[in-house]
């Protein structure tokens, strides 16, 4: 009911809930209506989104000649699964060195993407996507200086991540929780090398070493198969990574669903 028949008294109420495809809902092990109308759907899954309605009804007793009416309403609700976005951050820093030609380039490339890796190996993270490309940079007040651009992505899904979700077949959390745990490690190595840079003044820093604040961070949001963001859709959850609408598709783990006229279902992940 709504919240101003909710706020009066009710007589002989009755509910009926039909659900996607027009099926009556009733009681199960998924579902369950109580007496007085509420719906609960344990373990809602995409096929299960859609329009439910609530056909609701009453009476209404005259005092004086206990006349009987009865009275309907009808209540629409568009419900959607949804996920949270899975997280990733997209990290480039910046080292100096002597020359854009030689081999040691690539061998710090190689050695600080393998202490990377080390530090979140037990997160199930790892780096994917390294590069780095050479450039001549005039610095204030000096002069060229040879500095080595370096850019790659802390991923949540390194091999056997799946181990780390408990058995739960919504991983979300975990691997989102695992990939800023991940990030503040990252963060926290770039920092010592920073304080090194700017307190330990004693030591002679190698001719290759972290440029301070160099070190940037940008956070990577990507949805699962079946489902995308549409802030103008959903615009009360515009982060949400929903399921994807009959007409749309999404194959995989981009932020938008595609459009698919053929498509007839919630959650399509191919265009068939």
């Amino acid at each position: 009911m709504d919240f101003k028949r909710a706020e009066k008294e009710t007589v002989d109420p009755t509910y009926l809930w039909v659900g996607p495809n027009e099926k009556q809902l009733s009681g199960s092990n998924r579902i369950n209506i109580t007496n007085t109308g509420k719906l609960t759907v344990k373990d809602f899954l995409e096929p299960l989104s859609g329009l439910y309605t609530c056909s609701f009804s009453y009476k209404t007793i005259k005092a004086e000649t206990q006349e009987e009416k009865i009275v309907k309403q009808r209540y629409d609700f568009m419900i959607f699964a949804y996920r949270e976005p899975d997280y990733s951050y997209q990290m480039a820093v910046r080292f100096t060195t002597k020359s854009c030609v030689g081999k040691y380039n690539d061998l710090l490339f190689r050695v600080l993407k393998k202490i990377l890796d080390n530090l979140i190996f037990d997160l199930s993270c790892h780096i994917i996507e390294p590069s780095y490309k050479c450039h001549f940079v005039k610095v204030p007040k000096h002069g060229l200086i040879h500095e080595l651009f370096i850019a790659f992505q802390v991923n949540p899904f390194a091999p056997g991540w799946k181990g780390t979700c408990n058995e739960s077949t919504d991983c979300e959390d975990t691997t989102n929780h695992n990939i800023l745990q991940a990030r503040n490690r990252i963060e926290e190595f770039f920092r010592s090398q920073a304080y090194i840079f700017n307190h330990d003044l004693n030591k002679t820093l190698p001719a290759m070493h972290f440029v301070d604040h160099s070190f940037q961070i940008v956070r990577m949001d990507s949805c699962r198969p079946g489902f995308g963001k549409n802030e103008g859709l959903h615009s009360n959850c515009a982060t949400c990574c929903v399921v994807c609408s009959p007409g749309t598709f999404s194959p995989d783990v981009d932020v938008t669903c595609q459009t698919c006229i053929s498509v007839q279902i919630y959650g399509a992940k191919s265009c068939q």
